[in-house]
């Protein structure tokens, strides 16, 4: 039988959402554009604080550098005090420069790899203005054909300006390494799994962790294992939440496979992730069809009810069956967590915190839209690469 959490439990989540998922996005064909898109990171983080107020649980907003670059990033930095929010996790961008098409951090050509470490450099800057902790790096590099570059001496370059990187972090600071195992790069991208990345972030020291984004591995990866096996080598530093049906689609977390979403949340709690500080929680997403801020309402509260139904297994009596070896057993009690209906639960959870029963239907009653369609008029709207 199901457990019920406390809400000492639920009170432990917290998701950090990305500037860049209330710009204009799309597909490879077409990018598309919606009124009251934000025309700059200050209108970014405006829509971002409407997730928190109506939510509870976004109370960071992730920043892609130059993406959300700004004249005053204190300024920036007092904004989202004033809104509720604060500045987290700074994204470095080494995939939209034409310097960068045969790779940036294992390119061949010196020159370009320096250009792109200084690239780091500045975003480390950028952390010390706005307080955040963490650098996370994600690279484009790879191949497309065999034999156009020699594997092995990328894997060198990539040590080598990590390490350069690395070593300009202050103290307080981590470096978060994410991988992806295809796209752009189609014969081999230079980090395509969570074991490069591992062995990368052990050679630069306690400092750098490994990121797992959820859309990015081949179809049919037990995720979950991942998870349990980053934590339990203490090298797991952050999720990048989405879901994916074919590629890398950046889409609702849990709109593919909630099962899936609840399964990885059950090895985040067992291995001691989930409330910890260290295994920043983030979304990772795209809107492309639907709008921005009732998506990412939407992805969170999707997170919210994957951990209420994976903090109401029964792990004891879950672990009496694993004993037993009583597999049937094992897995009913799994399946009667995920079986759970949480809502009400969650509902009178937000109630007796202040927050909307139902966050999205109270953001859509507000007028939020409306507003920021009437008054967002001229300029040029954020999307990618700006």
């Amino acid at each position: 039988m199901a457990v019920i959490p406390t809400p000492e439990q639920l009170d432990r989540l917290r998701i950090e959402v990305p500037s860049w998922a209330y710009g204009n996005s799309g597909t490879r064909f077409r990018v598309f554009s919606t009124p009251g898109t934000p025309r700059d990171p200050f209108e970014k983080l405006a829509d971002a604080a409407e997730v928190h107020k109506h939510t509870g649980l976004a109370p960071t907003v992730a920043l892609h550098y130059p993406w959300d670059k700004v004249d005053d990033w204190q300024a920036l930095r007092a904004r989202a005090e004033e809104l509720g929010v604060a500045l987290g996790t700074v994204n470095s961008n080494t995939f939209q420069d034409d310097d960068f098409k045969f790779g940036s951090l294992t390119h061949p050509d010196a020159r370009v790899r320096r250009k792109a470490i200084d690239h780091h450099f500045e975003c480390i800057d950028v952390m010390h203005e706005t307080g955040s902790r963490d650098l996370k790096v994600w690279l484009a590099d790879g191949t497309n054909y065999p034999g156009q570059d020699s594997i092995r001496e990328r894997q060198d370059r990539l040590a080598e300006s990590l390490a350069e990187i690395y070593a300009r972090l202050a103290d307080d600071q981590r470096m978060v390494l994410e991988y992806k195992f295809f796209e752009p790069a189609f014969y081999h991208t230079d980090i395509p799994d969570w074991g490069t990345s591992y062995v990368h972030c052990l050679a630069l020291g306690d400092r750098a962790k490994v990121v797992l984004d959820t859309g990015h591995h081949a179809p049919g990866t037990n995720i979950e294992f991942i998870v349990a096996q980053l934590l339990r080598l203490g090298k797991l530093g952050a999720f990048d939440f989405n879901s994916r049906f074919y590629g890398d689609d950046d889409l609702i977390v849990g709109a593919a496979d909630p099962f899936q979403l609840f399964r990885i949340i059950v090895e985040l709690i067992a291995g001691g992730g989930y409330g910890d500080p260290d295994v920043q929680l983030v979304l990772d997403q795209c809107h492309n069809i639907e709008e921005k801020v009732p998506g990412q309402i939407r992805s969170v509260l999707n997170v919210q009810e994957a951990v209420a139904k994976a903090l109401s297994l029964d792990t004891e009596a879950l672990a009496v069956a694993r004993r037993e070896c009583d597999v049937l057993l094992a897995n009913d009690i799994l399946m009667d967590a995920f079986a759970t209906d949480v809502r009400p639960l969650l509902a009178d959870y937000r109630e007796a915190k202040g927050l909307p029963a139902d966050p999205m239907r109270a953001f859509l009653a507000s007028g939020y839209l409306e507003r920021i369609a009437a008054e967002r008029v001229g300029g040029t709207q954020a999307g990618w690469g700006a």
